[in-house]
């Protein structure tokens, strides 16, 4: 078989300081008939993880309280390197809201995890929205009354953007180039930032124009 037809896998790695947690994640990903994912890493600490095969993950997943001690400061830090899932005990919507926030791709919580890990791991790895039941509550839940004015043509860059994985197919379908769409997406980022709702990263834009009513959740799963 030539290597033309081979699927490579994403990588992940995993932290939580549960045994039960490890091993239901590692059954997940057994089970995928796809093969999608490929366990490289897991542990009870994030530095022991991410000193061994895990730290070249494509997808770190990690749970927000390790030991008693919060991981969500350290999101930010984490996100500049790779790219990070939540996957916590935790359903309130501050924090699924702080999360995402910080710079995390997705955020699952643990009752989801068994409906929605392979497709939340796979959808970070290709910088793919997907929202999950507790995001789009979160989302919709949240009253901020700092709303940007976005443009025409930002409102549509973004939506075509979450629908799509690669910036050049929005522009195709906009009838501009790749640069005018990265524009118009660094121009709805910029004031969102400016208004002090930033949005670091795709998962983080699709909360905020959920929020906003640009979009609903279901058109971007």
């Amino acid at each position: 078989m030539g290597t033309d037809n081979v699927v490579r896998a994403v990588t992940v790695a995993v932290v939580d300081d549960h045994e039960v947690v490890l091993a239901g994640v590692r059954a997940w990903v057994d089970a995928d008939p796809e093969q999608r994912l490929q366990l490289v890493g897991y542990g009870v600490r994030i530095d022991s993880v991410l000193a061994g095969p895990g730290r070249r993950a494509h997808v770190l997943v990690l749970d927000l309280g390790i030991f008693g001690e919060s991981m969500v400061s350290r999101i930010g830090v984490l996100a500049q390197e790779r790219r990070v899932v939540a996957f916590s005990a935790e359903t309130s919507d501050a924090t699924i809201r702080a999360v995402l926030d910080a710079g995390a791709s997705a955020y699952l919580t643990k009752h989801e995890g068994a409906d929605h890990f392979i497709e939340v791991v796979a959808a970070a790895a290709e910088d793919r929205p997907y929202v999950t039941p507790s995001v789009a509550r979160a989302m919709l839940a949240d009253s901020s009354p700092n709303r940007p004015v976005l443009s025409a043509q930002e409102t549509r860059a973004l939506k075509l953007w979450f629908q799509h994985p690669k910036k050049h197919t929005v522009a195709r379908d906009m009838g501009l180039s790749v640069e005018t769409v990265d524009q118009y997406i660094s121009r709805a980022r910029i004031k969102y930032a400016t208004v002090g709702r930033p949005a670091p990263n795709k998962a983080a834009m699709v909360a905020r124009a959920i929020e906003d009513g640009l979009i609903r959740p279901e058109d971007v799963r």
